[in-house]
This record gives C-alpha cells, structure tokens and sequence, in this order.
C-alpha cells in the first residue's frame, strides 16, 4: 500500500480567523497566521489505484496575496494532471476516486477520468448534478466503523465516512495501512491546529453537523493511531512523509 501527495500549491497562508473563525468568538482570536498549501492524495493499493480528490481544474489561474487575506492558497506548482504525471501516473491508471465534497479544489479535475468509478455522496452527487454508469452514489451502507455509525467500503482496507457540516454531504476517506489510520478529511479543518484546539473554520454549511463531526473526528484520532492528512495545510505533507501519528490532549 502507498499513500502520496499531490502538491498543487505551496507558500500560502490562512488567518486564525479563518480557521478558528467558526466556533472560537472574534474577540478571542489572534492575528496569528498558519502555512497553507494545497494537496490533494493517491492511493496505490497494489491491485488499484485510488485518488482522493481532483484538485482545482488545471486552467486556474495564479492565486494572488490580497491585504488582509483571509485565506492565501500560495504559488502554484503543480496542476492536478502535472502532479499526477510527477509522481509517476496517468489519467487512465487510476480506477477509483473517492470525492470527499462538491468544492471545486476537491472536484476540479474529475472531467479527466471517464472511466474511473467516482464515489461520492449521494448528497453531493446530486449538489453536482452529477450523471454517468461510473458515477457511485455513496449511501453508506456497510454499517459501523470504529466510533462512526454508517461507512461504505471502497476497497480492502480503505472506507469512505459521512463527515457532514463543512458541506451538507462531505465525507472522509481512512485508509489502515501497516497498524496505522490514514485520514483524509477533505475540510473538516484546514490547519491541524484546529484539530487540536477544538476549533471550527468559518467554512460550514451546518454548523450544528460540523461541530459532531469535529466530534467524532477527535474521538476517532484519540483512540487510533491516525495519521491526519489535511487539504489546506503543509502539515500534512510533512505527517506523511515521516508517519507521524496526530496527538491530541
């Protein structure tokens, strides 16, 4: 089993209001700022190759640093199909994607495989619009997973979980590799530090159903050994690459 990143964007930045902003009360906020970058991950499982998510579209023109940003992407260095070709893949190797929600950083791409079976949320199949014998509406049938009540199966070892809140139908992907919980949340949070601190971002749309999955996303990381690996932040990159396990107090 391999698990690699796809690094789209490097550099950037997000303020603590916007990572804290949704649960942390204004006056209690920093103007502390947190790296951002922007990635997305593959899974080679050695009988199929799974993606997490498809990047922007690859026309997406250069992020530009604003005053008082709330949120920095950082400079482009990788489109989604560059970096799929880097690390050593092409459109017509990957067999299946799991969509983690609608957002076009998560969805850019998914024009690139039409023959690649796209699993992803009845709730954000239907956001999308989406059509197609290779489209997977995901209902999440197969029962309990560890502290979650409902899962799908997407392959061996590797589950998609309901992860409401960010987006009405977002999910998340885990993947149990060498005694390990690899957990791609999509945006249950951008930066780690919000994991840790307990914290929601100002980007939900049901708050109540975010802060439940906050929830159930830290209990899941206090009882297994979870390496969480975050959308929007640098972090993640560096858990990967050296197994580092997410500790929370």
């Amino acid at each position: 089993m391999k698990i690699i990143a796809l690094e789209f964007y490097k550099n950037g930045e997000m303020q603590e209001a916007f990572a804290f902003g949704g649960s942390r009360e204004s006056e209690k906020l920093s103007a502390k700022t947190y790296p951002a970058s922007l990635q997305n991950y593959l899974i080679d499982t050695g009988k199929e190759v799974i993606l997490v998510d498809t990047g922007l579209p690859v026309e997406t023109p250069e992020f530009k640093r604003e005053p008082n940003q709330k949120l920095y992407t950082g400079d482009k260095i990788n489109d989604f199909l560059t970096a799929l070709r880097k690390v050593g893949y092409q459109p017509e190797d990957i067999d299946k994607i799991i969509v983690t929600h609608k957002h076009p950083d998560h969805t850019g791409e998914l024009r690139a495989f039409p023959n690649a079976k796209i699993y992803i949320s009845e709730i954000e199949a239907e956001a999308m619009n989406l059509k197609g014998d290779n489209i997977i509406r995901v209902c999440f049938t197969d029962g309990s997973y560890k502290n979650f009540d409902k899962s799908q199966k997407i392959a061996e070892h590797i589950v998609m979980l309901p992860a409401s809140g960010h987006t009405r139908g977002n999910s998340i992907a885990v993947i149990e590799a060498d005694d390990l919980y690899y957990m791609i949340q999509g945006d249950v949070t951008y930066t780690d530090e919000a994991l840790r601190q307990n914290e929601l971002s100002v980007v939900f749309e049901d708050k109540e159903e975010a802060r439940k999955t906050l929830d159930k996303v830290r209990r899941f990381v206090k009882e297994n050994n979870t390496i969480y690996l975050s959308t929007h932040t640098p972090e993640a990159l560096t858990s990967l690459l050296n197994k580092e396990i997410m500790k929370l107090s």
